[in-house]
């Protein structure tokens, strides 16, 4: 499919900084604010004439206060106005997780469908138990709670809860088609929005209950090229060795060869894990939205260099690869066993490298080895859908599947132990 320009929606960066909103509503309402401030040092002046108090006073004032904390009426309009929705969520599988640098997550992709629908970007803040998103969003650090609250805590009786029809089929749906009991709904499953946020509770009511239809398609990985062809995940098998007798593992194997060179790899080893990433189908696109021979997501083919348009075309895509790997390599540099470091090359490659980073810290804190895989860092990747681990301060980039992961890297250098068996290199 070379030449062929493809449209995948990256509009929406996740960003896990923190920081307050009372500076973006003072940009809304610079005058009336002034004018308060006016009244504040007229009444402090009053106060300093009559009893000596004026510095006392300031330090009492309901102002002050305020705008210390946050203003918490933050609506529709204000959202609007501003471009950006705050959400605030939990990492997990169906609400939002990070994988190869790309945001995911059911939850997740739906609130992002509705943002678009206001014209407003995504913001991720993702806080660690139901207690911290409760504070996070009467604290005016967020705009709407979007993953399946329990309603049973007597704090969320203090928000409003919207979608809780719509989510309940939507998730049971899709656990009943994925045949997956991990996704049934929970009991009374909602969203939160503030009290005080009543446009912002009815909008969302209203597009959640009118689009509940496509919220399927919102979180269904599709890639459509301009000549109107679709790209769902699909992955045709070819055999893991094309030829033993010549030698030939593929019919990519001159690519191989050649990109190997520039990453200081057996070329042997570049083919096992192409295989692993797509069973050598340059046409390949997971679930996720990776491409092609090597699987390169969105965001890794524009960092390496890749025009979307060129994605499938396997000498672009393996030399992307490459180029990929070139940078982990160096971010791994410190791992002085080159051998040792190519466990971590590729596990980063398959997961992103936060996420081997984070397995790396809790290696680290129970007293094992952060610089071995094998019995070290591989315990931890696998614990990485464990809340008690992914949500532990060390941690900075939250839940993903390392059973994933774990069996990514052990699979492939098993395959290129066999192809060095088999192949001459």
């Amino acid at each position: 499919m070379k030449g062929v320009p493809l449209d995948y929606d990256t509009s929406y960066p996740s960003a896990t900084a923190h920081r307050t909103r009372g500076v973006r509503r003072m940009d809304f309402h610079v005058a009336h604010l002034l004018l308060i401030l006016f009244i504040l040092l007229l009444q402090l002046c009053l106060a300093a004439c009559t009893s000596g108090g004026a510095q006392g006073g300031a330090g009492r004032s309901p102002y002050a206060q305020g705008a210390s904390q946050g203003n918490p009426h933050f609506d529709l309009p204000d959202i609007q106005q501003n471009g950006e929705l705050i959400i605030l969520t939990l990492y997990g599988p169906e609400s939002y997780f990070e994988f190869r640098g790309e945001d995911f997550g059911l939850q997740f992709m739906i609130v992002r469908q509705y943002a678009k629908s206001i014209g407003a970007s995504v913001r991720v803040d993702v806080a660690r138990n139901q207690r911290e998103l409760y504070e996070k969003i009467m604290n005016g650090e967020g705009d709407i709670i979007a993953c399946q609250l329990s309603r049973s805590d007597s704090l969320m009786a203090q928000l409003d809860f919207v979608g809780e029809k719509e989510i309940i089929t939507f998730m049971d749906s899709l656990s009943r088609q994925r045949k997956d009991d991990s996704l049934r709904p929970r009991q009374h499953a909602a969203w939160a929005v503030r009290k005080d946020s009543p446009l912002l509770s009815a909008s969302l009511a209203q597009w959640m209950t009118t689009h509940q239809k496509d919220f399927f398609a919102y979180t269904t990985i599709r890639i459509q090229s301009a000549g109107g062809h679709t790209y769902t995940p699909r992955r045709k098998v070819a055999s893991p060795i094309l030829n033993a007798s010549r030698g030939e593992i593929s019919l990519y194997d001159g690519i191989f060869k050649r990109q190997a060179l520039k990453c200081g790899w057996d070329w042997r080893l570049l083919a096992a894990q192409a295989y692993q990433e797509s069973a050598f189908d340059p046409q390949a696109v997971s679930y996720m939205g990776a491409m092609g021979l090597m699987q390169l997501m969105p965001g890794t083919a524009r960092e390496v260099g890749v025009a979307l348009a060129d994605v499938f075309d396997p000498q672009s895509n393996v030399q992307g690869a490459v180029k990929y790997i070139n940078k982990l390599n160096t971010h791994y540099a410190a791992i002085a066993d080159a051998n040792e470091r190519i466990n971590f090359i590729l596990a980063g490659y398959n997961a992103g490298a936060g996420h081997v980073d984070d397995a790396r810290a809790l290696a680290r804190k129970y007293g094992k080895n952060p610089d071995v895989w094998l019995g070290n860092v591989d315990v931890f990747v696998l614990r990485m859908s464990q809340k008690e681990y992914y949500n532990q301060p060390e941690v900075r980039h939250g839940y993903f599947r390392g059973s994933e992961t774990y069996d990514y890297v052990n699979s492939i250098r098993t395959r290129w132990s066999e192809y060095k068996k088999t192949v001459n290199k």
